[in-house]
Parts: structure tokens; sequence; C-alpha cells
């Protein structure tokens, strides 16, 4: 029978719902919003960064009313819709039914950068990545959380290499047209402008929202006319420029979030600090309450109990600090505004106020104003502990007020397609019991319901790691597919890093990597501390294992380092210069442009997620806590995560945990105990077939990794752990 054609009203209603999705981000998490996008235009979607905002634009409107008369495209965008306005309005969330406090005084979140998705490059790094996963979480909870942070107009650098393998750099401007943003605006529809004191100067700023399902993220933008181009350019790169410009940026951060929640009337509950970036926020805070006639002891008692800090990061190095001269420049209007001196200022962020050598310190500064803070692992919290016991004298190391929350991952956000897809079908004819909350799914969008309700719960995982609900050849058939799918990604953009191709270099990019071999890989920046080219210390050897033709192993690689730092560039240079002209060409390559969709092939793809940091200078890591999900195992130094997260079973440490003292003998050691594992375990344990070619041992420990692992590092886990540990507790 044939379908009536659609009511113009009901297509209207259609179109307006397809926009409104695609500027919430909730999409970048949802397989059928993806879907539906991807299949508007193949192509766009393929080279635009997987964007909805840009799809829409390249479908036209009338392309869109015309396709949506297909019954069968039209019924999945209702889906869909439906699906999106049940989440937006779901009355009852974790967030309602324990921290109903929350949705009217929301938790404000600074950081300097937010990872969502490769369509807002706006992160550099781990930190903005565990940001954008906070937020994604928050909303999933229900948790009033409002998130404020940079709209960096040029976003973050994109990757080229000359003849000599050396990274350079490149820019591209960002177009919040074509962006899933929308300008902040005022009742009558014209931006909302703050301003912040900047040396002498009065430095303006508009914002962009973000919608992150239920909440906002703001983005500051100081690209206003009213600004000299020195300021309009404070906001164009991630931590682009040098130190003036970082405290610049810093005080834009801090300052300027706090002075936007006053124009659109948020009170705050707590001022969440996601690193020493936004510290200056509690000046801002003291400010306010002086100009409303406190005293300072006053104002700062109740700035403190209004704050938290989180710290990432373990080394000295690693923190931002600012010397008297720069810090009398950028902040000269400040002491008068606190009522202190210059000197009282600086003391606010030295460990030793009566120092006058010593240099202002950021996370000084947020540990000094803050009712809580925490490392991001439990070995992190104990260095941090250690490293800033001078702050707390008199108190023993274990007394110093850092605790910890381990990071973890927004699981929906990085479980690629194939893998729900398979976990969707496990569930579309089961019926999961009462108490893990599930329902009888009989059909796939009510199957996708199920896998989003249950996703982060112990009892899902535990049941899909029951061989007599999914079998061990079901999984087997499960990493084939999705090593396949990542060795397809990397020859396609191996290609497409390659210049001058002629019919052959067709032919044999076709044939670069093994789908049969054992995938080894390892994707972050190129920090020295991570150590990426570790293994190869054992060059020799390791050409030995990627030659064995009955036990190959291969190596993918990726990542960015920064444009500064010329030993991570070195090591860029180094694994770029082995795949290209040594023993390893053709069993190690480098991906080049490292971002948020590199990384969801290669966690997804990769049989082994090598991570060799110099301990214990991880603070966390979460890149490896994206496997178990698909189904790969990790193989790790006992730093950050890992060292929590490993039992004996459901992966591979490297060494023990513990680390000598001196860094030569820790590398050499390291660089042993990595081949030692990778040889007498790793390896061993992936070719150990029976009879019908299945390595029972290798698939027990994928089991065991997603038991283990996955309900637990994971940000449904650490943003409930933020939320009653300290969001809930002053």
């Amino acid at each position: 029978m044939k379908s009536a054609p659609l009511p113009h009203s009901k297509i209207t209603e259609m179109v307006a719902g397809l926009h409104r999705l695609a500027h919430n981000l909730w999409w970048t998490w949802n397989q059928g919003a993806q879907e539906i996008f991807q299949e508007l235009s193949p192509r766009g979607w393929q080279n635009l960064y997987h964007n909805g905002v840009a799809i829409l634009h390249e479908v036209s409107d009338y392309e869109l009313r015309s396709r949506l008369q297909d019954p069968e495209l039209a019924s999945r965008v209702c889906e869909v819709l439906e699906d999106f306005n049940s989440y937006m309005n779901e009355p009852s969330t974790w967030g309602n039914q324990n921290a109903p406090a929350l949705r009217q005084n929301p938790v404000v979140y600074f950081t300097a950068e937010f990872g969502f998705h490769e369509t807002l490059p706006i992160a550099a790094g781990g930190l903005g990545i565990l940001a954008g996963d906070h937020a994604k979480s928050a909303s999933d909870l229900g948790i009033g959380f409002v998130g404020i942070s940079l709209f960096y107009r040029e976003g973050y650098f994109q990757q080229a290499f000359n003849h000599e393998n050396w990274q350079s750099e490149y820019y591209t401007l960002l177009n919040p047209k074509n962006l899933p943003v929308e300008p902040v605006l005022d009742a009558k529809g014209g931006p909302i402008v703050c301003c912040v004191d900047i040396g002498m100067n009065e430095v303006f700023f508009q914002a962009w929202r973000v919608n992150v399902g239920r909440n906002p993220v703001y983005l500051l933008d100081t690209n206003r006319p009213e600004n000299e181009q020195r300021f309009r350019d404070l906001t164009l790169r991630v931590y682009g420029g040098d130190s003036t410009t970082r405290i610049m940026q810093e005080i834009l951060l801090g300052v300027g979030g706090v002075r936007l929640m006053r124009a659109l009337d948020v009170d705050a509950s707590t001022y969440h600090m996601n690193e020493g970036h936004a510290a200056f926020l509690v000046l801002e805070l003291i400010r306010e309450k002086l100009a409303c006639g406190k005293t300072l002891e006053t104002a700062t008692t109740e700035t403190r109990r209004e704050c938290i800090f989180t710290t990432h990061t373990p080394v000295e190095a690693g923190h931002d600090r600012f010397d008297p001269d720069l810090m009398g420049y950028a902040l000269s209007k400040w002491p008068s505004l606190l009522k202190i001196s210059s000197e009282d200022l600086m003391k606010m962020g030295r460990v030793n106020g009566s120092d006058q050598d010593e240099t202002f310190c950021m996370t000084v500064l947020a540990l000094k104003f803050s009712r809580a803070a925490n490392g991001v692992s439990e070995l992190h919290g104990q260095i941090s502990r250690e490293m800033w016991q001078v702050l707390y004298p008199g108190k023993t190391v274990n007394e110093v007020p850092i605790g910890h929350i381990t990071n973890g991952i927004h699981l929906m956000g990085w479980m690629k397609g194939p893998v729900r897809r398979f976990w969707k079908s496990k569930l579309s004819d089961s019926i999961m019991s009462p108490s893990s909350g599930a329902i009888a799914a009989s059909s796939k969008r009510k199957s996708g319901q199920s896998l989003e309700r249950e996703v982060n719960s112990p009892e899902f995982w535990q049941r899909l790691a029951d061989p007599s609900f999914i079998t061990d050849e079901e999984l087997w058939a499960l990493r084939y597919k999705l090593r396949r799918e990542l060795i397809e990604f990397a020859r396609r953009r191996l290609l497409l890093q390659g210049h001058r191709l002629t019919q052959g270099d067709f032919i044999a990019f076709d044939h670069l990597l093994n789908p049969d071999a054992l995938t080894i890989g390892f994707a972050r920046r190129f920090a020295t501390y991570k150590r990426a080219p570790l293994i190869f210390e054992q060059f020799h050897d390791v050409v030995k294992l990627v030659s064995d033709h009955q036990q190959p192993i291969q190596f993918i690689f990726a990542g960015k380092a920064h444009p500064r730092d010329d030993e991570g560039k070195r090591y860029i240079q180094r694994v770029i210069h082995l795949s290209k002209y040594s023993d390893l060409k053709g069993h190690l390559v480098f991906i080049e442009n490292y971002d948020v969709h590199v990384a969801r092939q290669m966690v997804s793809g990769c049989d082994v997620w090598l991570n060799n940091p110099r301990r214990p200078l991880e603070a966390s890591g979460t890149s490896g806590q994206k496997i178990s999900c698909h189904g790969g195992l990790n193989l790790s130094i006992m730093d950050g995560w890992w060292r929590e997260g490993y039992d004996g079973t459901n992966g591979f440490s490297i060494g023990g945990d513990t680390h000598p003292e001196s860094i030569e003998l820790q590398d050499r050691m390291d660089s042993e105990n990595l081949y030692k594992t990778l040889t007498q375990e790793v390896i061993p344990c992936f070719y150990n077939r029976d009879a019908q070619g299945i390595p029972r041992e290798w698939i027990s420990k994928i089991r065991r990794a997603m038991v283990t692992l996955v309900p637990q590092f994971n940000t449904w886990r650490m943003v409930q752990d933020y939320t009653k540990k300290y969001y809930l507790t002053k």
C-alpha cells in the first residue's frame, strides 16, 4: 500500500528539529543522529569533519524537504528527534534524584580547553578531552553544569611535515556559522558584551554557546571591533604565544568567565577550576565581595568555600608561573581593586610569601583559595600531596588536603559505530534483569535506548563478558572487523599524506599493513616524558618481531608535539624516519593530524594500546581507557589510572609498581621490561590459537577487561564522584 505524502507542517517540523539537533553535541554520541547526517551527504560527512551543522549548509532546504518525503528516512528522523526530546526532558535523571540543588545553582567548570569532537578543534590534548567527557556525562546524569572556556578561532594547529620529516604547523580559521555554536545574545538580539581589565586596557569579549546535551558551555571571544588587534587575537589559538599571551588568556578565562556568569544571571554553587589556568577567577570573586562592603578576610573565606581545584600536573615545570614584572603589567589595576599592595597580590600565588624572588604560581593561587583539591589518580594524588606539602606547614604528607578522583571517559562518545551495533544486536532480543534497570528490547530503537541506559553499569558488562551470551568466535570476528577498518583507514590517510603519487603507489598503499598481524597502537601528545620511541630502543630485536611470518606484529603511531617542543618533534621525526627508511617500513606507520577522529579509529582497531610514560609523570591518562569497550588490551607502565585498573588478568603490565629515582636507569629498565613483556606475554598469548584458530586465552583477557575496567573508568562514575565528594560538600 502506498504511503501518503507527509504534510508540509510535518516536514517543517522535522527540518527545524534537525537544525536544533545539529546545534546540540548530543548527536556526537548518538549513532542514529550521526547516520542521518552522513546519509544526507556522505562525501560532505567525510570531508567536513563529521559536522552536522556543515551538512545542513551543504544540503539545501529544498533538497532536505524533498528527501524527507522518503518514508524510511522520515521515520528514522522522527525516531532520533523523539529520542533527543526524551533525553532533553527526562525527569528522573541521577542528578534530579541525587543533586537537585545543582539544577538551580549549577557547578561552573572552568578549563582552558574542551575536546568534544573533531567538529570543534579547540583542544590541545588530554586535559581538554577529559573536560569534554566531563561535560557530556554531567549532561547524561542531569547535573546542573555550566562550562567556561575560550573560543580559539584558529583552533589547535594542523600538522604537516617537510622533506626531513620535521613537524610544521599551520592554522585554519574556524567559521562559527559552520560550527555547532550559537552567539550569546541579549533580549534585543544583540551580542552580550563584557570586559576585563588587562594592564591599563579594557578588553571586550562576547561569547558563543555550545549546547552539550542538557547543559551549556560558553566560549569567550575577544574578536570584537572595540579591541586593538593584539587583544582581538588573544583568543586566536590554543595556548598560543608567549607568557604575556598566556597570562592575558588566563585573566580572560578566570575573570571574564565570572563576569559572563553575572551577565547571564547564573548563580553558581561551586566554581570548579580544571587546572590552574582559570585561577584568576578567585580574584574576581574576592573583588565582588569587597565591593559589597565585606572585609578582605570575609571575602577570602567565602571565596574559598565556593571553589574547588583539580590539578593534572605532577611536575613543577608544568605549572604556570609569572614573574613580578609581568604580573605588575597584566594585573596593574588589581591591587587597588582588592585594596592590597602589589606585594600582597604576589604573595597570593607564592609558596613562601616573603620570598621576593619567587614567581607567582597559578596552582598555588588555586590551592590557597579552594575548599577542596584533587589529583586525577591515586598515585597522582600522592605525588601532589608530596609536591605541595610545603603549602601546609605542620601537616604530614598524608594530611595534606589534596585527594584524588581517577579520570574516566565518556563511553558513548568514544564507542565506535560497529561496536554499538554489535552490542545492540545482542540486546535486541534479550531481556535484562530488572535490577539493572533494562527493559525488553525487541526493536533496534529500543535496544539502542537500552544500550545507552546500561552502558555504564557493571551488570551490563558482566553479561557481555559471559561466553553463553557472546561467544569467543563472535568476539574474535568483531576484533577482526575493527582491525580491518583501522588498517583501511590508515591506508587512506597515508595515501592522502603522500605527494606526487604514481599508480604503483596506490597499489602499494592498498597492501600496507597486515590485517592478520598483532596491531599495537600509540597515539597521544608527543611530550617527551611519554617516551614514544621507547619500544624502538630494542631496534634489531623489534625488526625480527615484525619480520616473523608466523607471529607478526605491527605499529600504528599518531600524535602532535607542541609547536615549541623541539624534543617532542624529534621523537616524531625519529618515528617517521623509521617508518620510511628502516627495516620497519611497512610494519610501522605514522598517521598525521592526530585528532578525535583519528583517536576513535585507533582505540577501536588496535589489539594493544601501548603506554610507556616515565613514571610517575602520567597524572592519569585516559587514552587506554577507550579500548576496553572495543575489545582491545592495555600494555602499560604502572602509572596513572593503569596501576589501579590492572589486576593481572585484564591486560599487561610493563614492570612493577615501583620505579628507580635515576631517569637513565628507569628508561633502561622500562625498555627492557617492555620488550620482555611483549615477547614473553603479549605475542604468545595473542598467537596461542586452538584447533578452530581462536585465541581463547587472549579473549579471556578481553572479557576480564570489559568486566573490570569499562564500568569503573568512565566519566559516569567520575562525575558522580565529584558530585558526592566535592560539589555537594562545603
